[in-house]
């Protein structure tokens, strides 16, 4: 049976059994299996078994759904002995008798994704350091500006109608 083993700090050697068709993964408790951590989205992504095949959707996740480093925005396979992460959580696809995925190799001829990625050159300047705070960032919202402006519009009422009924009483 294919299990999720997770390999990150305070959740090493946590497990998940995927025996359903659909596996849902999140920080809420409605998910298959939750992971409270706030990196994790409240509905990070589903794990689909489609006969041998495990396929991880994403669903909209703040922080990204990654599998071997490489970020996914829609689905993509997720091979035995594979790192899947979510957010800054890190897990490993385990199958029992399965062969495990041939590492990835990179090479200069490689086409990463038009957002960003590494590039050959940066993965020799060895590791970066600390993990940038903003890049694990809740998403923003336009709307603040309409709740804010809403506010000031209901204050002004407020007042002008309190000013009214004071000059009304004298």
């Amino acid at each position: 049976m294919a299990k999720l083993v997770l390999l990150s700090e305070g959740y090493t050697g946590r497990t998940h059994e995927l025996i359903a068709e659909k596996t849902t993964i999140g920080r809420v408790e409605d998910n298959t299996f939750q992971i409270a951590d706030p990196s994790v989205s409240s509905h990070h992504c589903e794990i689909h078994l489609r006969g041998a095949e495990v396929v991880v959707k994403d669903l909209n996740s703040t922080n990204g759904t990654f599998i071997e480093g490489g970020q996914i925005t829609t689905e993509g396979p997720l091979k035995p002995g594979q790192t899947l992460r979510l957010g800054q959580i890190q897990m490993r696809l385990e199958v029992p008798g399965a062969a495990p995925a041939p590492p990835k190799k990179v090479d200069s001829t490689m086409v990463m994704d038009k957002r960003g990625g590494v590039k050959l050159g940066d993965l020799e300047q060895g590791p970066r350091g600390a993990v940038d705070p903003k890049v694990f960032a809740k998403k923003k919202s336009g709307n603040n500006i309409y709740w804010i402006l809403g506010g000031v519009v209901m204050l002004i009422i407020i007042g002008a109608g309190l000013w009214f009924a004071f000059h009304s009483l004298k």
